[in-house]
């Protein structure tokens, strides 16, 4: 049994800053593209970390749900979707993974949603700058069990020592009548060689828990804390150059989004081709890291 990824979705449209209606409209997507009914989903998770004007309560799981039309009914024998938060930074996507496999190997859900992406708070922008350095967008990836030989192998996570690189917050002192759409990001200097350390200790441990030693027929994809991050992992990889794929990045970081942002660009450019397997490796502030390896199915270019 493995759990595959059935579609993505993604959404980066610029007539809003919402990062409950870029990831409602990417949930939606994934949905279309799968062919799977709203009521199919037994379990939604948003892995976001930056959302509209700081909201703290209610879940922004729930509204992101309702901005994509699921689980709204409420009659007595109505299918019921449970969502919730998984707020882990850049890691949380494989996070929300590892929790989405053991929901769909106990069969209790059809299908697991996974939505993830960050705004900055203000709703004022998509592009990251100096100040906050993520750029807005929406993703998607709807799972499902299988019973072919594909899909996520274990997630593997690690934590780095030391200071955690980056970090977040809203300044209380300062932020007077507007703080609901302020945010302060602060990355410590050389946060990003340590970033590194943990995500390639990460990765290697995700391909030796597999057994995998064909580096020339698996693709990486990581985080992107700077364009040439991912290269510079695979190189320590000793995965080529040529098999890395990432996100657009012309208006800066994902972040959260970048997972399965990258992953849907290569499917909709049909550059899997060549490959059999997908590294994921996911690395933000703590320092921590996630990886796994992903089983590509025999058809990898069909769009998803």
């Amino acid at each position: 049994m493995g759990v595959r990824i059935t579609a993505t979705g993604t959404s980066r449209a610029k007539d809003t800053h919402s990062i409950v209606e870029h990831s409602g409209r990417a949930a939606l997507q994934s949905l279309q593209r799968a062919g799977v009914r709203p009521d199919q989903v037994g379990v939604f998770i948003n892995a976001g970390v930056f959302r509209d004007s700081n909201t703290v309560e209610p879940a922004v799981s729930a509204l992101i749900q309702k901005a994509a039309g699921i689980g709204l009914e409420y009659g007595r024998d109505d299918p019921r979707t449970f969502s919730f938060d998984l707020m882990n930074g850049a890691v949380g996507v494989l996070n929300a993974v590892q929790v989405a496999a053991s929901i769909l190997e106990t069969g209790s859900a059809e299908h697991v949603l996974i939505v993830s992406g960050d705004t900055h708070p203000s709703l004022t922008r998509s592009a990251a700058d100096d100040e906050f350095p993520y750029a807005t967008s929406g993703a998607a990836l709807l799972l499902e069990r299988t019973d072919e030989p594909v899909g996520f192998g274990r997630v593997h996570v690690a934590n780095g020592a030391g200071a955690p690189g980056v970090e977040s917050y809203v300044d209380t002192a300062t932020m007077g009548t507007v703080g609901r759409g302020l945010m302060t990001v602060v990355q410590e200097p050389g946060f990003e060689d340590t970033l590194h350390t943990v995500a390639a200790e990460t990765a290697r441990a995700a391909l030796a828990d597999a057994g995998h030693t064909d580096l020339a027929s698996t693709v990486l994809i990581a985080s992107t804390p700077s364009a040439q991050f991912p290269v510079r992992l695979a190189e320590t990889l000793g995965i080529a150059a040529d098999s890395v794929r990432t996100a657009d990045l012309s208006e800066g970081d994902p972040h959260t989004a970048v997972l399965p942002l990258a992953y849907d660009r290569a499917v909709a450019e049909d550059s899997f081709a060549a490959h059999t397997h997908v590294l994921f490796v996911a690395a933000g502030a703590g320092p921590s890291a996630a990886a796994a390896l992903y089983r590509l199915p025999v058809l990898a270019g069909t769009p998803a």
